[in-house]
Parts: structure tokens; C-alpha cells; sequence
């Protein structure tokens, strides 16, 4: 439970390690809480610096001046006519105004990007949306006037949502439509910023990138998004064979054995000097065995 906790607060805070609640204690003691928050003090700190990283980048690029493109056209010179009402465009004209319209691409939604709001998402009319691996967070703007909850009414099901604020006797809708993708309604939640927006916080039920929140709305182009999975996202059994995957590679690196050699090396130890044994009483060789790595089971 305790890992959920801290799992959920790094994906959806800048500052996961700095969160104004007290540090709850599990069945396991207060070392084993300890030792959790560290973890995912860690992985936080990891998905900060690489985020900042993508960011500078992303302004570099921003900053740095197109291309400019050098066109060499030969044109023959042509006569004009009185009898023509206006002059048609010359064959450079012509050239130059193609040209600028071919060499310039749909944008890539940069200034989406760098907004926290819409990372991985965008911002439409009514409402801003950005993404992680695991979830999706709406902002749903709302007047100045709406400081109270029970101004709100937010209807969400796993497919689509309906959300409406009452600002007096009136009531008006600011966001409804079907989702995308289905949602997991246990695991989502809504709260209010007063005056700002409604903040949706809705738990994928895949793990796909989403290109747009409602049906029917103007759709991202997701292979202009930062797709990477925050090791938050990780689970302790993925983590476990990344952490053996890491380890096995720097060892390789190094000439040493991997941990399928190790393990298997620990079990032939054991043997060695037992009673019977043809090796009683030599050392121990590990350099006479080859171990595939599919001969052990982790």
C-alpha cells in the first residue's frame, strides 16, 4: 500500500519527496517505510534530471534558426500583354511559394510540451490534458466565481464523463463526450481548484498513449510526444529484472560472471568437496563450466 502511495505521488508531483502528509508505517516497521520512501526518493530524483534534460533541449531546438534552403530556377522571359486585366506571378513567385509550403510541416505541438498541463497532451476551449504512461490528467476550466465543491457535479464512467458547474440558478456544461480509451473509475479521482479548474486525475485501464481524451476532438500526434516509462511506473517485479539486466551487463562489461553464473557456480560449490565427489579436495573452477543463461530460472 505504502508503495502505491509513493508510486502515485512521484508520477503526479513535481516535487514527490517534499509532499505535506506524514510518513505512514506499515505492518513491517518503520525501517521498511524508510526504505520504500528512499526508493521512490531515488527514481523521482532520476525522472527530474531527465525530464530538465528533454526540456533544455527542447528550448535549444526551439531557439536555433531554421535552414535556410538556396533554390536556383531558370526562367525565360516572357512578354507582357496589354490586353491582360493583372500580371501572373512570376515562375520564382511560383517556385518560392510552393517551396514554403512544402518545407513547412504540420507543428509538432511544442508549446504543448513545454507546459506542464499539456505534456503529452494538449490544450483545447474548455480544458487542458497531459499524459503518462499510466494515467491522464484533465484540467477543466472553470469562472472565477466557482469556489465551492458542491458548485461542481462530475459524472465519470469508465467510458466518457460529463462534467458541469452551477453558478447561481444556471447550470452549464463545460466538458462531456466518450473517452478515447476506457478508464479505471476505482483508481480516478476529481477534485477543485477554486476559480481555476477541475482536476481530473483518471487511471488508464491500458497502457497505451492516448491521442485524445473525448471522441471526436482534434487528435495529437503521438509521435511527437515523449513516450519514455518513468521507472515510477515500474513494478517491483519489472524493477527486479531491470536492476539483474543492469547488473549482468556492467559485469560482461567487466569479464566477470553473470548472475545465471553465479547463482549456478553457488549451487556447484556445494557439491565440490561432498563426500564422493571426483573434485574433493581441488579448488573450485568456475572457468570449467559454461552456463547458458536459459539453463537457470530466476
Amino acid at each position: 500500500i505504502l508503495q502505491k502511495i509513493f508510486s502515485k505521488l512521484t508520477r503526479k508531483t513535481e516535487t514527490p519527496h517534499h509532499f505535506p502528509y506524514p510518513l505512514i508505517l506499515c505492518s513491517d516497521g518503520p525501517s521498511f517505510s524508510l526504505q520504500t520512501f528512499r526508493l521512490f526518493e531515488k527514481l523521482a530524483e532520476q525522472d527530474r534530471e531527465r525530464a530538465l534534460s528533454e526540456r533544455q533541449k527542447r528550448q535549444e531546438s526551439a531557439r536555433a534558426p531554421p535552414a535556410a534552403q538556396e533554390l536556383e530556377v531558370a526562367s525565360e522571359p516572357c512578354e507582357a500583354t496589354p490586353e491582360e486585366g493583372g500580371a501572373e506571378p512570376s515562375q520564382m513567385d511560383r517556385v518560392s511559394s510552393d517551396t514554403g509550403r512544402a518545407s513547412t510541416p504540420a507543428a509538432p505541438d511544442n508549446e504543448f510540451q513545454a507546459d506542464p498541463d499539456s505534456y503529452n497532451g494538449a490544450v483545447r476551449e474548455n480544458y487542458s490534458w497531459s499524459q503518462d504512461y499510466t494515467d491522464v490528467e484533465v484540467r477543466v476550466f472553470v469562472p472565477k466565481t466557482v469556489v465551492k465543491g458542491r458548485q461542481v457535479s462530475v459524472g465519470l464512467q469508465s467510458g466518457g464523463l460529463r462534467v458541469s458547474v452551477r453558478d447561481g440558478a444556471e447550470e452549464k456544461v463545460l466538458m462531456e463526450g466518450e473517452f478515447t480509451h476506457k478508464i479505471n473509475t476505482e483508481d480516478s479521482l476529481w477534485s477543485l481548484e477554486p476559480g481555476q479548474c477541475v482536476l481530473l486525475s483518471l487511471n488508464k485501464t491500458s497502457e497505451v498513449w492516448w491521442n485524445a481524451v473525448l471522441k471526436g476532438e482534434k487528435e495529437i500526434d503521438i509521435n511527437q510526444i515523449n513516450r519514455e516509462r518513468s521507472m515510477a511506473t515500474v513494478d517491483e517485479e519489472e524493477h527486479a529484472v531491470l536492476d539483474r539486466l543492469t547488473f549482468d551487463y556492467h559485469q560482461k562489461q567487466q569479464g566477470k560472471p553473470q548472475s545465471h553464473e553465479m547463482k549456478v557456480h553457488e549451487m556447484l560449490k556445494k557439491g565440490w568437496d561432498a563426500e564422493g565427489s571426483p573434485f574433493k579436495g581441488q579448488q573450485f573452477d568456475p572457468s570449467m563450466f559454461d552456463i547458458p543463461p536459459s539453463a537457470v530460472q530466476f
